[in-house]
């Protein structure tokens, strides 16, 4: 799957997103508004983690989507 297809229908994309990164706040989710940059920051800030590491786990959700 690629990023276009979530960008464009973000609103459908949140529940899977919640399901995979639980911490993440319905602030959080406007914030992203379906912009990757957004979201791996955003994972970067709640999870304490590198941008190499939040960059690998969102792809790897992506493989995951069908």
């Amino acid at each position: 799957m690629n990023w276009d297809r979530i960008e464009g229908n973000w609103r459908q994309f949140t529940g899977k997103i919640r399901e995979k990164w639980g911490d993440l706040s319905d602030s959080d989710l406007e914030k992203i508004n379906g912009r990757r940059d957004q979201l791996e920051g955003v994972l970067q800030e709640r999870y304490g983690i590198g941008r190499d590491v939040a960059r690998k786990n969102v792809d790897d959700w992506l493989k995951t989507l069908h």
